[in-house]
């Protein structure tokens, strides 16, 4: 099973806006389910209400490419404005 869960923001609490899907890791109750956080979300409790959590329908129109980053042997990232 995959789920979308709400972004977090800076004050670390959770929009209306999509991302994912993420995987079901197991079911807590009756109502809530664990699932598996990217790295990215870890700031983030990672157990859910039912009422928290939305079928994933995949449309190819959501995906985003992903810029490649180049990182230098001194941790540094070289941006254009």
């Amino acid at each position: 099973s995959t789920t979308r869960v709400g972004r977090a923001l800076k004050s670390k609490k959770l929009t209306s806006r999509f991302i994912g899907p993420y995987q079901i890791l197991e079911r807590i109750g009756k109502v809530a389910y664990r699932i598996a956080l990217t790295p990215s979300l870890l700031n983030l409790h990672d157990v859910f209400h039912v009422s928290q959590l939305r079928k994933y329908i995949a449309d190819p129109s959501h995906v985003i490419e992903a810029d490649d980053v180049q990182v230098k042997d001194n941790l540094t990232v070289e941006t254009n404005p």
